[in-house]
């Protein structure tokens, strides 16, 4: 039976000295590619590079793109020195990414003596920034880390100086001051390239197992300072009008006593202008002195007859029966 055609695949021979330059080709193309892209580096418009050269200090570069030595030779650490950077003492942000910037033990590190042997919950922020690289990198292993438990060290010293109510009231802004000095210089002893910028107290209340008795504490201190001010009122109010009063009483003395002065003044006056004229003439003053007086008395006598004790018999054609009016009162009992 007679064959058809057939098909046939030839399968060309491959050569191992063209598949080894294969492989070195692949080799050189990726170590060139992997020196490209590992020569380039790139700094954000907040941020410095040091630059290390097996481990050894080179430099720092500014902001942009920027080229370096690969495979591990040249080293770079990327700083966000004009970034504001904080600590969170007593409490956390969500979504740090700095892991010393919020607190771990809330309780335990935000409960402080203060120096009257009380406790306080405290929680403060501490914001600094990178004001040496070099020095940040390469002076202490953990800078942040430092420098929070320096902060915490300074806070339980400024606040263990002062009692728990100027803690918790008044003396907020001097605790703020008092800390930034005291890190301020402990920072520049150990030259850890960081620049304490603000220490800023954020929460400040008794611990959580006093607090009910402190409110109540503070609900006495405010109806006390509310009775003294009202006191303080009703004193403003009352003394003033009494010392009106008492002003108003001396015056009304003062002036009586002015009269009576003139009057007693005035008496003297008149007797001594009678007195000159009596020595003048003593028997006309004595006899005027004596009509004067009874011009006075006898009108308030009514209606009186007056005859000479010789006499022996009365006039008929005195009228007698004349009702008599009732007496007039004396001048001063009419005064009154």
């Amino acid at each position: 039976m007679p064959s058809g055609p057939t098909n046939t695949i030839t399968i060309p021979s491959f050569d191992p000295r063209h598949r080894r330059s294969l492989i070195i080709a692949g080799a050189i193309g990726l170590f060139v590619l992997l020196a490209v892209t590992g020569s380039f580096y790139s700094v954000g418009p907040e941020s410095v590079a040091v630059v290390q050269r097996f481990g050894r200090y080179i430099g720092t570069t500014d902001p942009g793109l920027r080229l370096k030595i690969p495979f591990g030779i040249d080293t770079v650490s990327i700083l966000p020195v004009k970034r504001q950077l904080k600590l969170e003492f007593g409490f956390g942000s969500d979504g740090t990414t700095n892991p010393f910037q919020a607190s771990r033990e809330t309780d335990a590190e935000a409960d402080i003596v203060t120096g009257d042997l009380n406790a306080a919950h405290v929680e403060w922020v501490v914001q600094y920034e990178i004001s040496d690289p070099k020095a940040y990198l390469f002076n202490l292993r953990e800078p942040v880390a430092t420098l929070r438990d320096i902060s915490e060290s300074v806070m339980r010293e400024v606040v263990g100086d002062r009692t728990v109510d100027e803690v918790l009231t008044i003396g907020r802004q001097g605790i703020e001051t008092a800390a930034i000095e005291k890190l301020t210089t402990v920072v520049s002893a150990l030259d850890m390239g960081l620049r304490v910028q603000q220490v800023q107290l954020k929460n400040v209340h008794p611990p959580t197992a006093v607090q009910s008795s402190f409110d109540e504490v503070n609900r006495a201190q405010q109806e006390r300072e509310q009775m003294i001010n009202q006191a303080n009122g009703n004193y403003n109010r009352e003394v003033p009008k009494a010392r009106g009063e008492a002003e108003k009483d001396i015056q009304s003395a003062e002036g009586y006593a002015i009269e009576r002065v003139n009057e007693a003044e005035g008496d003297v006056a008149r007797f001594t202008a009678l007195l000159e004229q009596y020595e003048k003439a003593p028997e006309v003053t004595r006899q005027r002195l004596y009509l004067e007086t009874m011009i006075e008395l006898l009108p308030a006598l009514g209606n009186k007859v007056v005859i000479d004790e010789e006499a022996r018999q009365l006039l008929p054609l005195l009228n007698l029966a004349t009702p008599q009016q009732p007496p007039r009162p004396p001048a001063a009992t009419r005064q009154r």
